[in-house]
């Protein structure tokens, strides 16, 4: 067999200015091209209503009608605002409790510990139409930290802890309080969480380890718990985590220059040193609302305009979240910033400096859940850390990993976690498919929703799931751009470090001298992010009319019909107001995006323009080592092992295996494992070797067949994949061809048939057209077995003869991992 290259080809760098002009200039055409097809899109949409005639004249009653409508509205509008502003005052003084929806008690409060921080570990309460059964596996959510307030897991039933519930699940919640402990530092955190996780273990012995899901910054230090303690989650899922930071795609996510440009951490400190060493979650939130200023400045407030009768109670819910931010303490910041999103030390591979966390220790399955429209935290960024941690297709499968990703379309960075629609969808068949993800093989997966509308119109629409393999390669794909700016982001890093280590010698002595609590408290609330709402509250004397005649207006509220035509040319305005912004964003993005290439594209081009090492050659060589001895293993083993390669052959070319079918497969195997007492180390092992050996040689692996099953047992042992996988009766296509290759391959004639002759080794290329074949179920020979129930597979106990088979020698370096 030829050598496969198992590696995602990558990019080489380019060191000269030729190139780098070229770079410049390709990235320039791509801005513009960018900017006039955004601008042409919008004029279209403002158009739209003028060439559709929406835009018809009014009548005076109709005026008096809509004026009467605007002023009532703003008023509610002005009174909403208030309203907010008095929210965030009164949360403030009841100590920034959680906004969670849901009832709970406190297990472990994290002040207690013997590095005390301020995490707690709570217990959902479940309502009584929410019963919870104790037999499923517990599942635990963290609670993002990334500057903004506490609960936003579970703020309203239609979220994760909502899903959780309702699927019957015990259900965990890992928050935090406003301020951080004294000293407080990221490796007391996760040992807090380290000790919340075994706590629930230990409530849920015989339950299985705990799923536990964390969000935006909670994923990626739940990455690094996981690798840190291995043993302690059962399978781990992170929604929206930017694990990857350096990644991204050209012209679509600006915000991952923003270190770059402002001359990497030195800034940070500067924060934590006007906050008297605490740093205020306020700007966190604040650089969020800068990437979609049109949204920031007018969209929300608009949309609350528009639809203020119904609107109100949920933007003042939101809000009493957003509009309380967090502190974190200057230790936790300094090494989020220099690890992670100047650093990318998380994810770092050979040859450069990274963290002592090491991603490939991580032993649980891993789900990754991302979205196209998630500027925050782009595909590239939540992914490209699988092709940095196992840069080929063999070492992963070879490492017994098992990672799942799923992308949305469209939704928004929040609306990973927040939105109801994404809650109902993907977070439910997210939890419906726990026990799948935890049985499928090492390797790279997609897990795809699909939609299967009701037959009726008022039938809701139901979802099936599915898993289809996808190798690193499909990773990087989305990658457009492939992933030579990191020569850049590496000369972030070192100018970030000249500048921090600059700032700490002449500038952080004499700032820690100067600022004070109270001189701290005073410029975090002097912020105009909290001025903006203390000015719209009822702190403010130049409102004290605004309550009553809200209220007053409630109770006379006249609104207009909705056919008026003013509503129409409001829409319009509101459009190219939104438009306005949009432009001006796109151009702010290209300006900031072409700054950095250009200034850090400089300096690497005259610092050599050498893109960091990988293990890429490494792993290269390792692969090449591990295929030879793989090799030597192709004709060694049994019964069980032909029946396992048998499997994973069908499996290769299968492409798609529902979840559904995952499920029976596992109850079958435990069936067989029972009633022949195999060891469940050696079925691992053995199912590992034998999804290696198909993966790294396919062919050979069909071709070696009959030296690992005996004659005398290589009936029963396909009437046991019959009985395990019933639909190969009626298979076409691949799976069909492949059926039809295995019978003669083991030279055993197909159901309902007989092979005229007894084919040659040699003729097991190219199948030969087979008859019409019956799809009546086989009967295969074995002992009778109780009438009932019914066993499904009882050929496939046939498969596994009482003696022991003869066992494949081990292969080193093939690692091991999780199996069916």
């Amino acid at each position: 067999m030829a050598q496969k290259a198992y590696c995602a080809k990558q990019e080489d760098s380019f060191s000269s200015f030729h190139n780098l002009f070229d770079h410049l200039g390709q990235l320039h055409r791509l801005h513009l091209d960018i900017v006039l097809d955004a601008l042409g899109q919008r004029q279209k949409t403002v158009l739209a209503p003028v060439r559709a005639g929406q835009l018809r004249q009014p009548s005076a009653g109709q005026w008096w009608e809509y004026m009467v409508d605007l002023g009532q509205r703003t008023l509610l509008f002005w009174d909403t605002l208030r309203q907010r502003g008095d929210n965030t005052l009164a949360h403030e003084r009841a100590g920034y409790p959680l906004v969670l929806k849901f009832p709970y008690e406190v297990l472990i409060d994290g002040r207690d510990l013997h590095h005390p921080v301020n995490y707690s570990l709570l217990r959902i309460l479940p309502g009584p139409d929410q019963p919870v059964d104790e037999g499923r596996r517990p599942v635990i959510v963290v609670d993002p930290r990334g500057g903004h307030g506490a609960g936003i897991g579970g703020f309203k039933q239609d979220s994760e802890i909502g899903e959780s519930l309702r699927a019957g699940h015990p259900t965990y919640f890992i928050s935090f309080s406003h301020a951080p402990e004294p000293g407080q530092t990221l490796l007391d955190i996760a040992e807090a969480e380290a000790r919340f996780i075994e706590a629930v273990g230990d409530r849920h012995p015989a339950a299985g380890k705990p799923v536990v899901i964390g969000n935006c910054q909670a994923g990626w230090a739940l990455m690094g718990l996981a690798a840190a303690r291995p043993e302690l989650p059962g399978l781990v899922i992170i929604n929206g985590a930017p694990l990857s930071y350096w990644a991204g795609v050209n012209g679509r996510n600006p915000m991952r220059y923003a270190g770059g440009l402002l001359g990497g951490a030195w800034m940070t400190r500067l924060g934590s040193d006007l906050g008297n060493g605490r740093f205020d979650g306020t700007w966190l939130v604040s650089n969020f609302e800068s990437l979609n200023p049109a949204n920031t400045l007018w969209s929300k407030y608009y949309d609350l305009f528009r639809e203020i009768d119904s609107e109100a109670p949920r933007f003042l819910e939101f809000e009493r979240w957003w509009g309380s931010p967090t502190l974190l303490n200057s230790e936790e910041i300094e090494s989020i910033v220099d690890d992670l999103f100047i650093g990318n030390r998380l994810a770092s591979g050979y040859e450069r400096r990274s963290t002592s966390i090491d991603l490939r220790r991580i032993e649980a399955p891993v789900v990754v859940f991302c979205s196209y429209g998630d500027n925050i935290t782009p595909p590239q960024q939540a992914l490209n850390w699988i092709a940095d941690v196992y840069p080929s297709d063999l070492s992963l499968r070879s490492a017994g990993r098992t990672i799942v990703y799923l992308r949305h379309a469209s939704v928004g960075h929040l609306g990973i976690f927040v939105s109801g629609k994404v809650a109902r969808r993907e977070h439910r068949q997210l939890l419906g498919a726990i026990d799948a993800i935890s049985l499928l093989p090492p390797g790279l997966f997609e897990l795809v929703i699909d939609d299967i509308p009701g037959q009726s119109p008022g039938e809701p629409t139901e979802y099936a799931v599915h898993f289809e393999p996808r190798k690193i390669a499909d990773i990087l794909r989305d990658d457009e751009d492939g992933r030579d700016d990191e020569r850049e982001f590496a000369l972030v890093q070192r100018v970030s470090e000249l500048n921090s280590t600059l700032y700490d010698w002449l500038v952080r002595p004499w700032m820690r001298r100067t600022v004070n609590e109270p001189l701290a408290d005073l410029l975090r609330r002097l912020n105009p992010f909290h001025q903006r709402q203390v000015a719209w509250s009822s702190l403010n004397p130049a409102l004290w009319w605004l309550a009553g005649t809200a209220a007053l207006t409630r109770e006379h509220r006249r609104p207009a019909p909705a056919d008026n035509p003013l509503f129409a040319w409001q829409e319009w305005f509101s459009s190219q107001v939104e438009a306005q912004l949009d432009t001006y964003r796109d151009i702010r993005d290209a300006a900031q995006e072409m700054t950095f290439h250009a200034f850090y594209g400089g300096l690497s081009t005259l610092t050599g323009g050498k893109r960091p090492r990988s293990q890429e050659e490494r792993v290269r060589q390792r692969d090449k080592a591990l295929v030879d001895r793989l090799h030597d293993a192709l004709p060694r083993g049994g019964s069980l092992e032909g029946l396992a390669r048998i499997l994973f052959l069908l499996g290769h070319v299968g492409g798609k295996i529902g979840k559904e079918r995952i499920e029976q497969l596992a109850q079958q195997s435990r069936m067989l494992i029972e009633q022949f007492d195999i060891d469940p180390l050696t079925l691992r092992d053995t199912t590992h070797l034998q999804g290696l050996l198909v993966f790294a040689h396919p062919e050979e692996s069909l071709k070696t067949l009959p030296l690992l099953i005996p004659v005398e047992e290589r009936q029963r042992v396909l009437d046991a994949v019959v009985h395990l996988v019933p639909e190969l009766l009626v298979a076409e296509g691949p799976v069909g061809e492949l059926w039809r290759e295995l019978h003669r391959v083991l030279e055993r004639p197909l159901p309902g048939f007989a092979l005229a002759a007894p084919p040659a080794p040699e003729a097991t290329a190219k199948p030969a057209a087979p008859a019409k074949r019956k799809t009546t179920r086989v009967v295969p020979s074995a002992k009778p077995q109780p009438a009932a129930p019914e066993p499904p597979a009882p050929a496939a106990t046939d498969a596994a003869p009482a003696k022991a088979p003869k066992r494949s020698r081990p292969v080193r370096g093939t690692g091991k991992g999780e199996s069916q």
